[in-house]
């Protein structure tokens, strides 16, 4: 899997005094909902989630991965990337970055998942589309 220089997708994200758990850095959970704001973030720039309301089809999140390199902890902004590095079948990858600002604009952690287009109304899997891919292509292109 080939990633970017430059990334499609770039998100600041400030991290909030909440977001911390009982060990006193961000819960491993809210890197999930980072690479999530990052997806949707992509998913809407690439009109990706169009063909639900219409259509009944659209993208589900198979798969999800994070590696931590750094804990990040209040105060923080954090830098969020998001990339399509491959395109299959019926899915496709997603690879994240957090750089953390505290940190110098270190990577904190890094990840990928899985996404499957899914037709909602059958639960049966979808080939991408050709426009899907053209689309896709065109926001990669960007970088």
């Amino acid at each position: 899997m080939s990633l970017p220089e430059t990334w499609p997708v770039i998100l600041q994200i400030p991290v909030a005094w909440g977001d911390m758990d009982a060990f006193s850095h961000v819960n491993n959970a809210v890197y999930l909902r980072w690479f999530e704001s990052a997806r949707i973030a992509y998913f809407e720039r690439t009109g990706m989630l169009d063909q639900r309301e219409q259509y009944g089809i659209g993208p589900i999140l198979a798969r999800a991965t994070i590696d931590f390199r750094k804990p990040v902890t209040f105060p923080d902004r954090v830098t969020v990337l998001s990339c399509v590095p491959e395109l299959r079948n019926t899915s496709f990858t997603m690879a994240y970055r957090v750089m953390s600002e505290a940190h110098g604009g270190a990577l904190v952690a890094e990840g990928d998942s899985v996404v499957v287009m899914l037709n909602y109304r059958t639960g049966e899997k979808v080939s991408l589309s050709d426009q899907l891919r053209q689309r896709v292509a065109a926001l990669e292109a960007k970088r």
